[in-house]
């Protein structure tokens, strides 16, 4: 059956048609709804409304009048007052589907679009949008944090399955640390990339991420298959002459590089302690060359 021609198709509403918005209502557009209306403050979410949705943006109180399934794809810290304004305005929101996509807020965040009839759902995409025109596909496949009441719960998985991702529940009171983790892992290893290519380059490396491709691409497929005993290096080896001069030569070109080495160095070492893969003394040994007079 095509997607057009399944039933339930819902009108949906984009405030906030930036790079995740246009990229989800577009996947939901690929399922047989229909994009309605989004709105869309910055230029480049009125290009991305354009060429991803088809329509031109308009007032966020017209896309809660046409739509059923409306998104709220805003930055974390502005999504409070949209939902309290949307509220606040007397906007209609009797059984529309409310759906925010932030991975830090759950369901409380929408209670006052709840109070007046609004059914709140929290999707959340594990995948890093760019703009760029494979943000589309990234989705196929990828897992969604989801948080919902219990009635709402198979609406909620429907909506994902047809987005082409996979749903995990999240319960409501562990979202701020479930999005602490991924914004860890995945966001936390761009920047300590992007600054071992400067470290490289600085020496003279002239293509750092061909020479760091491999060598990251082997260790993140090792760690997701293995665990922790994928772990290698001076840490895990009990090297503690060469963590000191890791430390020192980092303090000489890059003091803020310093100070995140030493403290991942010291949660490896108490990580490979704990799981039985570094000996009490080479954790003590290496614990001292992290310590002592770094900061003087």
């Amino acid at each position: 059956m095509e997607a057009a021609d399944r039933p339930a198709r819902l009108g949906v509403g984009v405030l906030g048609a930036g790079k995740v918005g246009s990229a989800l209502g577009a996947a939901l557009a690929q399922a047989g709804h229909r994009v309605v209306a989004a709105s869309g403050v910055s230029d480049s979410s009125r290009r991305w409304a354009a060429a991803r949705l088809g329509i031109e943006p308009v007032r966020p109180d017209e896309v809660v009048a046409a739509a059923q399934l409306i998104l709220l794809t805003v930055p974390d810290d502005a999504l409070p007052d949209l939902v309290g304004g949307l509220a606040a305005t007397g906007a209609d929101l009797r059984g529309k589907i409310l759906v925010h996509c932030s991975g830090a807020y759950g369901l409380s965040v929408l209670e006052p679009a709840a109070r007046k009839g609004a059914l709140p759902l929290a999707l959340h995409p594990v995948m890093t949008f760019t703009g760029r025109d494979d943000d589309l596909n990234r989705i196929t496949g990828c897992s969604f944090g989801v948080t919902a009441p219990e009635p709402l719960r198979p609406i909620a998985e429907a909506l994902v399955i047809e987005m082409g991702g996979e749903p995990v529940w999240i319960a409501d009171t562990d979202r701020p640390l479930y999005h602490a983790a991924l914004a860890n892992a995945s966001n936390h290893m761009v920047t300590l990339i992007a600054e071992s290519e400067e470290l490289l380059g600085r020496i003279g490396v002239e293509h750092p991420g061909r020479m760091l491709g491999p060598l990251l691409g082997a260790a993140l497929d090792n760690v997701l298959r293995l665990g922790l005993t994928a772990l290698t290096g001076p840490v895990v080896r009990g090297d503690a002459g060469t963590v000191r001069k890791h430390v020192d030569a980092l303090i000489l070109a890059a003091p803020e590089a310093a100070d995140a080495y030493v403290a991942l160095a010291r949660l490896t070492a108490d990580r490979a302690l704990a799981a039985g893969l570094l000996k009490p003394e080479e954790a003590e040994r290496l614990l001292d060359a992290l310590g002592g007079n770094i900061w003087t």
